[in-house]
């Protein structure tokens, strides 16, 4: 198994294995002229992808997910992907992710996610994906949403 780290061939498996799994195509219209990397990098709803394995990390974040997110691309790429979640909500992301793995896809998952500055938000309708080579073997997972609501910050009295 090779894991991609050209961003332009995430950007491939990212859309061939949506289809794939989805029968749908990724990227509205307006964008489907445009090679893969340059449809998702103009693209202003959230696409990231992690690598496989026990502890992954993200190897593609487009610009959308950067800004949600509040980390520029160096240290989006290689950040352990459960480090999007806060550490109460990674076991169920971990579900999500395990579920994922064993169905193909699911495209109704909603959750906490926090970014950099510790702005949490949920996600809503967000469709998460495996990766596909070009071989069809197992490089990954990704996903996909165009909704959030912002959290309000939880404060503790110490009472």
């Amino acid at each position: 198994m090779s894991v991609p780290s050209d961003g332009s061939r995430v950007a491939e498996y990212i859309c061939q294995s949506y289809r794939h799994w989805t029968g749908r195509t990724l990227v509205p219209p307006s964008l489907s002229n445009l090679p893969p990397h340059s449809a998702l990098e103009q693209w202003n709803h959230i696409v990231l992808a992690h690598t496989p394995g026990n502890d992954p990390r993200f190897h593609y974040a487009n610009p959308a997910a950067q800004a949600l997110f509040e980390l520029p691309r160096d240290q989006f790429l290689g950040m352990p992907s459960k480090f999007s979640a806060e550490a109460e909500e990674r076991e169920a992301r971990a579900a999500l992710l395990r579920e994922v793995a064993e169905q193909g896809y699911i495209d109704t998952y909603s959750g906490i996610r926090i970014s950099a500055g510790g702005i949490r938000f949920r996600i809503h309708q967000a469709t998460v994906w495996n990766l596909l080579d070009a071989e069809g073997l197992p490089v990954g997972q990704a996903a996909h949403f165009s909704e959030w609501t912002y959290l309000p910050i939880a404060f503790s009295h110490g009472l």
